[in-house]
């Protein structure tokens, strides 16, 4: 869904993530930025969060949301996920919070979280991990599950792994913690590589 229009004196860009000033076409995402007059002067004692949050670009401040989004030909924005848990897959842009929306509308999905975590056979590359939970009383297959992703989802989309839990690791909000699934994941390879 939409985010919806800036308010009046508020003027927001979808700027490129690669240099972070090049202007997006519309329905292409990229980082979404804001320049208002209610804006925060910086972060308290944080000089370089603050210089990378907050940077001038035309004679205007612009705030850095780390928000991945897009504008419609409206003019509505729709974010897309946050910056910081976009994967960089075979080369391609991921966005996990797309792969999870394809996963949750399996019917035996009841909840999903995705991240990238250190692929298992190729050095200083990433693959995506799904954890999955299911409804109680259903069951799902790991090759159900691709079968359903490949059928929506570009091939560098589609997870390499998955897990079945209990319940998703989750912020007072519900907000599901992907830091905790990928230290979930670290753990587990830590404890194999030691036996």
């Amino acid at each position: 869904g939409s985010i919806g229009l800036p308010l009046p004196d508020v003027d927001c860009r979808i700027v490129s993530l690669d240099d972070g000033t090049t202007d997006m076409p519309v329905g292409e995402p990229g980082e979404l930025i804001i320049h208002a007059p209610n804006m925060m002067i910086g972060y308290h004692k944080l000089p370089t969060e603050t210089a990378n949050t907050l940077r001038e670009q035309n004679g205007k401040i612009w705030l850095f949301t780390g928000d991945i989004a897009f504008m419609d030909a409206d003019g509505y924005f729709h974010i897309v996920d946050r910056k910081k848990d976009m994967a960089l897959i075979g080369g391609f842009n991921v966005y996990p919070n797309i792969v999870e929306k394809v996963i949750k509308d399996h019917p035996a999905v009841l909840e999903v979280g995705v991240a990238s975590i250190p692929h298992p056979e190729k050095i200083g590359q990433e693959s995506l991990k799904a954890w999955i939970v299911l409804h109680p009383g259903t069951a799902a297959t790991e090759a159900e599950l691709v079968a359903h992703c490949e059928k929506l989802l570009a091939p560098y989309e589609v997870p390499r792994r998955f897990s079945f839990i209990k319940e998703l690791p989750k912020t007072a909000v519900g907000k599901t913690l992907r830091r905790e699934l990928i230290q979930l994941e670290m753990q587990e390879y830590e404890k194999a590589k030691s036996i």
